[in-house]
């Protein structure tokens, strides 16, 4: 056959200009009409969830601020069920607002982030709200934007709920999780503390976590109420006995891709800033009231429930909190955080 270099050479010039568009791709998608058409995403199916709650505020500040010139696409699943997905796509322009867990902030390479994943870090909810909205949140937001480049801007922190763990027997004391497969991170300060306390951490995706615990495939998982009763997991037989262990009140991400933000003019930009505010406050509210709502609707299903002595367990996550800290160069903001535990 023979070499046609002009067919290559336009070959060659039509792949550049495709890689050259999905990397360059740093403005927001804009209609025919002349509409900004904003994607905006998180990894949770269920209709009910406080992120969709959050991101449908989010859509309905954007589009009245903006008076429909802005226009807010909100995806519960649809395009990543999987947060890394979602970190992914943000970095790519697939998506450009989305909701994260700081354990999958880490794979950008933003360890820092990790610190308010840590189990124990937080003695109760108004603990976590003067960290995240006081100095170490404005610090910690710094760090993301600064660290990633500009490809993430912090527009607020997102709560998911006080998180707890579930499975196929009761845990009272640290000595119950010994031996337990335990749906958790696999790596990280998280996996190293229920590794200390004798579980054995498993990565079983989020989708596939219901079969698994429907078909003994793990012992047992945590999250907070809103999540895992939506899902059902409570009506599994691994799934049943509830321990309120609390040991994470949880901090959720809320992004956008940060150069896309700066092409906005000064007006885009403090319309996204205000609804962002108001998805703050509108996720909080949902996933306290969703935390008694699906707590009690636990119990109704069959579920049994019981306290735990958390004494034990804070004991042995301090340890882990001073060396990750001290691993990540956070040793400062960790000290902050338990400061504002006094007051």
């Amino acid at each position: 056959m023979k070499f046609n270099k002009y067919a290559f050479i336009f070959s060659v010039f039509t792949i550049l200009c495709l890689f050259l568009t999905a990397c360059g791709n740093d403005e927001l998608e804009v209609e025919d009409d002349g509409t900004l058409k904003i994607i905006a995403a998180h990894n949770q199916t269920s209709p009910d969830n406080p992120y969709q709650a959050g991101l449908l505020k989010f859509k309905e500040i954007v589009e009245e601020e903006s008076a429909g010139k802005i226009e807010v696409e909100v995806h519960a699943g649809t395009i990543g069920t999987e947060e890394s997905e979602l970190v992914e796509k943000l970095q790519l322009g697939a998506a450009d607002v989305v909701v994260v867990s700081p354990g999958f902030m880490t794979q950008t390479g933003i360890r820092e982030v990790d610190l308010f994943s840590a189990p124990y870090l937080f003695t109760d909810y108004d603990h976590w709200l003067r960290t995240v909205d006081g100095e170490v949140g404005e610090e910690m937001a710094q760090i993301i934007n600064e660290k990633s480049d500009n490809s993430f801007k912090l527009l607020g922190y997102w709560s998911a709920g006080t998180r707890h763990y579930y499975g196929k027997r009761p845990v009272e004391t640290v000595e119950d999780m010994r031996g337990l497969s335990f749906r958790t991170q696999t790596s990280g300060v998280v996996s190293d503390f229920w590794t200390q306390v004798g579980a054995i951490p498993s990565g079983i995706s989020w989708g596939e976590l219901y079969q698994g615990l429907q078909q003994d495939v793990v012992d047992s998982s945590e999250n907070a109420y809103p999540f895992f009763v939506q899902q059902s997991h409570h009506t599994t037989p691994n799934g049943r006995y509830i321990s309120e262990t609390a040991h994470d009140y949880t901090t959720r991400f809320l992004l956008i891709n940060g150069e896309k933000f700066d092409n906005l003019s000064a007006d885009q930009q403090q319309i996204i800033l205000d609804a962002a505010e108001a998805s703050v406050e509108t996720e909080r509210e949902v996933t306290l009231e969703q935390d008694e709502e699906y707590k009690q609707q636990a119990i109704d299903d069959g579920a049994e429930i019981n306290e735990v002595d958390r004494e034990p367990f804070i004991e042995a996550a301090q340890p882990i909190l001073d060396e990750f800290a001290k691993e990540i160069e956070v040793e400062e903001m960790l000290e902050k955080i338990r400061t504002l535990a006094e007051e």
